[in-house]
């Protein structure tokens, strides 16, 4: 049977939110190949929205509903690189 540190928390979330992992020990599967690059698209998106916030924050006469909507984006991109960095973690030696 897997243990838990075997297993790789995905990028994606399952149903009701929940995680998913997977159980390989293929790193050039299929679904380590999608879920390594999904890591890079949801890294990359959290540096341009980085970017997109310091814009955002330095501008003066910024509404407040635009000040809502980069709280939400931030909220959920905070959420990806932290299951990212969760899922790198467990698989260090």
């Amino acid at each position: 049977m897997t243990t838990h540190n075997e297993l790789r928390l995905l990028p994606w979330s399952g149903p009701e939110g929940k995680p998913c992992y997977l159980s390989t020990d293929d790193s050039g599967g299929y679904l380590s190949r999608l879920a390594d690059n999904t890591e890079a698209v949801q890294l990359g998106m959290a540096g341009e929205l980085l970017e997109h916030a310091a814009v955002v924050l330095s501008d003066q006469e910024t509404e407040p509903n635009e000040l809502r909507l980069l709280a939400t984006d931030m909220s959920g991109t905070l959420r990806d690189v932290l299951r990212v960095a969760t899922s790198r973690g467990h698989r260090l030696p």
